[in-house]
């Protein structure tokens, strides 16, 4: 089975680790739109434009399910793609729901950190879209969520600018006037920022729970293909498990610098999820 992963740049690599990880029997294509990267400051229009593009690109080549591992794109296309396209499409969006609801114990009683707040950080499209706002609106019933757009941290991943100094001083800044201590949990909304969680971790307070979507959508997508395997059951078998097929924009990734780069990418994923040192 072949599973497509779109992102506008090198964020959804992360979804795209979690997903091997999860599911090695599959095959994957990962698309990364490099040549218009950061969709986030961009119009919703051409967001969009510039997502049912690379979906149509996607299909041509050929996939079982295609994930869209960018909030902002989930925001703006996901509903066109799922009535364009014959294969089922797997979309993010921000964690609110987990965040907001684990406040709440299973016996229905308020938690320790119940008189906390949620901060949300992703790209500034996703947190004006009305998808955002309305699943903020049916689960914030306290208003305890609070937005924060942070661009830039799109352009420090496309740049493997993960040095602490530089981005540390742009989360400072962003989060200027804020009381941090009154937070009792962090929402990456934007796959980019997964590769920055070190840097979301010393800022914070150690108790400050930092948590993103990959697990839920990867889920989802689990999900997904045990439906398919119950249509056609030689859906379930790939030809060639684990094997990833890079695309920039419309172009296949063949050369060892641009290879290596999304190599290096994941590799730096795989030790933040794993809480391991980085140099």
């Amino acid at each position: 089975m072949r599973v497509a992963i779109f992102d506008s740049g090198v964020g959804g690599l992360t979804v795209l680790e979690d997903a091997i990880r999860r599911v090695p029997s599959a095959d994957f294509l990962y698309f990364a739109d490099t040549d218009n990267v950061p969709y986030g400051t961009k119009s919703k229009e051409e967001v969009r434009r510039l997502t049912v593009e690379a979906a149509k690109f996607i299909a041509d080549l050929g996939t079982d399910v295609l994930v869209i591992a960018c909030n902002t794109a989930t925001s703006a296309a996901a509903s066109e793609l799922r009535h364009r396209f014959s294969f089922p499409v797997v979309a993010m969006e921000p964690a609110v729901k987990p965040a907001v609801t684990r406040r709440i114990s299973a016996e229905g009683r308020l938690s320790l950190n119940a008189d906390k707040r949620v901060l949300v950080a992703a790209t500034p499209l996703t947190l004006r879209e009305e998808k955002f706002q309305r699943l903020v609106a049916s689960l914030d019933t306290e208003g305890i969520v609070d937005p924060l757009p942070l661009p830039e941290l799109v352009d420090f991943a496309e740049r493997l600018e993960f040095s602490d100094s530089p981005v540390l001083s742009y989360l400072r800044k962003a989060t200027i006037g804020q009381d941090l201590r009154t937070y009792s949990t962090v929402v990456l909304g934007c796959t980019h920022f997964l590769f920055f969680r070190p840097q979301f971790r010393s800022l914070f307070p150690p108790d400050t729970e930092i948590i993103d979507g990959n697990e839920g959508t990867v889920s989802q997508l689990i999900r997904t293909m045990e439906g398919l395997k119950g249509i056609n059951r030689e859906r379930s078998v790939s030809p060639f498990p684990g094997r990833v097929l890079y695309f920039e924009s419309m172009r296949p990734v063949t050369d060892s610098v641009a290879l290596d780069r999304f190599r290096r990418l994941r590799e730096r994923y795989s030790l933040v999820r794993e809480g391991s040192s980085l140099s």
